[in-house]
């Protein structure tokens, strides 16, 4: 079984697991006692918080351990927020961000505050224009992913962050999915990370306030952790956490190097030995062990369960994935195929044959798919010169194969209105003319769902 969903939760690294054993006998007093057993304890936790400091960049007294990312994200968000209040109760977040952060962004905006979330271009990166036309004078708190979740874009963290310096206004950074290749660079203001990412145990996260950052707790108070994290810190996982943070970030510039490599091989090779597939992010500026890639008429729940048939397991942004019935908010954001949706985030020490094996079984997997899908029944009827195709009812990739089947019916410059329910259908039909150079006229609104219109272009 291959494991290539790293960007979800990385496997436990064996420092983690080490360090893990032997805190339960040693970690498990209380910190703030003076007793022998607490001084014990105390002095992992300090040895845990400078490891973790050192790694991120910060002082030791900056940094707090929450009990997961989320909470790291959700304590930084309205912590700054909150220590801004009488500049204003403005939030700049990319459109990219982590649910986490938008779910964040969403509590404030229904709280009374306003956000403005900022575009990305097709390879899912904002530009830093972007942010300071966006920010106000009455901007309390921007925020910036280092690097994408779901397609592994980099972000151009530090000049977004010299702009929100130039303006007064602190940067968060959610650095999740980056901080276990390298420190965030630039003058961020807030960061929060989590460990599972990294390959420490789950139900650890971090919080980093710089000295100087204007920042109220909500909540009620507690004395653990600044204030910033109420409750019986987690020792043994802290430390786990500390440990393989300090372990991963060893051997990142050489695994990095192997990873890229691999990952650049699955971008080159999938389009080849696959028709009809879009890689997505940015082929340069982005994480070395993600790549995502999107094929048309492909259902993505049937293609991730016949990938792990075969033993690899992978995840999806698609909208045909049961655990969702709308498409990533990423992948939307991007304006990219959303439909057939595979990332692929190999663990540290992925072997070089499991990502061959991969590839060969990847074409026959997506044909397979395919073929289930067979050839729907294509309801169309002409109206007015225009090819109507009735795809009500019908979930992704459904709406886009029927599409693709009577295009060659209409003359060139000729038109086909799809009539379509389903939510993925936004995305996936203009994705699918630039793909095949057709030309998307637009949507409107139609008795049912919306009418898309597509013109024939050869």
């Amino acid at each position: 079984m291959s494991y290539f969903d790293a960007a979800s939760a990385a496997p436990l690294h064996p420092v983690a697991r080490q360090a893990l054993l032997a805190s339960l006998d040693e970690g498990w007093a209380d910190p703030a006692r003076l007793y022998r057993e607490g001084r014990r304890a105390r002095m992992l936790l300090d040895a845990a918080r400078e490891a973790a400091a050192e790694a991120v960049g910060c002082r030791p007294d900056e940094l707090v351990f929450t009990s997961s990312g989320t909470r790291a994200v959700h304590t930084g968000v309205a912590g700054a927020l909150a220590g801004r209040h009488r500049i204003g109760r403005h939030l700049i977040v990319s459109a990219v961000e982590h649910s986490s952060v938008l779910h964040a962004a969403d509590a404030h905006e229904a709280g009374g505050g306003s956000v403005t979330q900022v575009g990305v271009d097709r390879k899912g990166r904002v530009t830093p224009e972007s942010y300071a036309g966006a920010l106000r004078p009455d901007t309390a708190l921007a925020c910036l992913q280092s690097a994408n979740h779901e397609v592994g874009t980099v972000q151009p963290v530090a000049e977004v962050a010299a702009l929100c310096r130039d303006a007064g206004v602190p940067l968060l950074v959610d650095a999740a999915q980056s901080l276990g290749w390298g420190p965030v660079e630039g003058d961020w203001s807030v960061l929060a990370a989590s460990a599972h990412k990294w390959g420490g145990p789950s139900g650890v996260g971090l919080l980093v306030v710089r000295k100087g950052v204007r920042f109220a707790p909500q909540g009620p108070a507690d004395e653990r952790e600044s204030g910033r994290a109420a409750g019986f810190e987690n020792l043994p996982a802290i430390v786990a956490a500390a440990a393989s943070l300090r372990a991963v970030r060893a051997a990142a510039e050489q695994e990095a190097v192997l990873l890229r490599e691999l990952t650049e091989r699955i971008r080159v090779r999938v389009p080849q030995s696959v028709p009809d597939v879009e890689v997505v992010g940015d082929p340069e500026r982005r994480l070395p062990g993600i790549v995502t890639f999107s094929c048309l008429y492909v259902d993505g729940e049937t293609l991730l369960h016949e990938l792990d048939r075969e033993g690899f397991s992978v995840s999806s942004g698609s909208s045909c994935t049961s655990s969702t019935l709308t498409p990533s908010h990423v992948l939307k954001a991007m304006g990219v195929l959303s439909e057939g949706n595979v990332r692929v985030s190999l663990p540290m020490g992925t072997a070089e044959e499991d990502v061959e094996r991969f590839l060969a079984v990847l074409p026959g997997a997506v044909a397979g798919v395919r073929e289930k899908l067979g050839a729907p029944a294509v309801a169309a009827t002409v109206q007015r010169d225009v090819l109507v195709v009735d795809a009500l009812g019908k979930r992704c990739p459904i709406p886009v194969i029927e599409l693709a089947k009577v295009i060659g019916d209409v003359p060139v410059g000729g038109t086909v209105r799809v009539l379509s329910d389903d939510e993925a259908a936004r995305l996936d039909i203009p994705a699918w003319c630039e793909m095949r150079g057709q030309e998307y006229v637009g949507e409107e609104p139609a008795d049912r769902g919306s009418a898309y219109t597509v013109r024939r272009v050869s």
